[in-house]
């Protein structure tokens, strides 16, 4: 067991938006199944700006019990700021971010605490199979496997949205990690700690998503750029093949002015184009390939701006 803990609370963060119809509904069931097992847990209500009366019923939850505690964001964030938000005061010994539509089966949350009983301090439930329509799946695979292409951290290839972590990674994302343009799965998988993997299936949601398309693009926008260094990978590489290429255009024209047939080559009736070629091949690559070389300092700039730890040890179980 993690015996460095003075307690084995749970804290469960719950991200809620539009969410009043279903707060209750997954307090009770959480409720049942980790008492049911005799593990003791916060409730931590993290209202994302909803305009419901989602803040509402979380207040007289928490006036009901003890464990619940009810906090609103001054506007809406997205889910990944509200999860940040949550870990920053939860108190327990591990935590967990569970979403209000339930597609995740709350009894894993017994499972992940076991493993984390027996010294896994990260756990990623990811999902074996996507319930989604046929674009939303195509797009989301699309997605994942682009981003595993340049990202320093790989994701399932169905994707993973929540987390299970030891006080120990609590720690290190409260103090040393920015919640800016960024997701607290991407923090937390680029930490390390050996994460130990999960499989569930999805199930289908008959509600209406509230992750509208500009919400969608927004956080594939943060996911990309936080992890991956792939674009200004390929700028560079480009940069330096076309400027390559000038140079091989460059011999190759000199060969056919010095030893070549001008009629073969078309040099006679076209004088001066091939010289414009070299030059513009030459220039752009020169210009993509110093794009390139600035961009590696800025992205040097963003990592350290970030303020991620540049290292980790991680503290011995007593």
């Amino acid at each position: 067991m993690n015996s460095s803990h003075d307690n084995f609370t749970l804290s469960v963060i719950l991200l809620s938006f539009e969410s009043e119809k279903k707060i209750i509904n997954v307090f009770n069931r959480v409720d049942k199944i980790l008492t049911q097992s005799n593990i003791p847990f916060e409730f931590i209500i993290i209202d994302d700006g909803s305009n419901d009366n989602s803040f509402e019923v979380a207040n007289e939850l928490e006036a009901k019990c003890e464990n619940v505690h009810s906090y609103r964001l001054s506007r809406n964030y997205t889910s990944h700021y509200a999860a940040f938000a949550g870990l920053s005061i939860s108190n327990g010994a591990c935590a967990t971010v569970i979403p209000d539509d339930e597609q995740q089966p709350l009894e894993q949350l017994v499972e992940m605490y076991h493993l984390w009983q027996i010294g896994s301090k990260v756990i990623i439930p990811y999902r074996n199979d996507r319930s989604d329509n046929f674009f939303d799946t195509f797009f989301a695979k699309l997605f994942y496997r682009v981003v595993n292409l340049g990202a320093e951290v790989k994701m399932p290839s169905n994707g993973a949205d929540t987390w299970f972590i030891d006080r120990e990674i609590i720690d290190i994302l409260d103090s040393r990690i920015s919640p800016r343009r960024t997701t607290t799965i991407t923090e937390i998988l680029r930490l390390g700690f050996d994460p130990v993997y999960i499989s569930y299936t999805r199930t289908k949601s008959n509600d209406k998503s509230r992750w509208t398309f500009r919400k969608k693009l927004r956080l594939a926008s943060d996911w990309f750029y936080s992890s991956s260094s792939i674009l200004i990978s390929f700028i560079s590489t480009l940069g330096v093949f076309v400027f390559l290429s000038s140079f091989a255009l460059a011999g190759l024209y000199i060969y056919a002015k010095c030893f070549g047939s001008d009629t073969f080559w078309n040099l006679a009736e076209s004088p001066g184009w091939v010289s414009i070629v070299c030059l513009l091949l030459l220039s752009l690559g020169l210009i993509m390939l110093s794009l390139g070389i600035v961009a590696q300092y800025i992205w040097r700039i963003f990592e350290e701006v970030k303020g991620r730890p540049g290292f980790i040890i991680q503290k011995k179980e007593k």
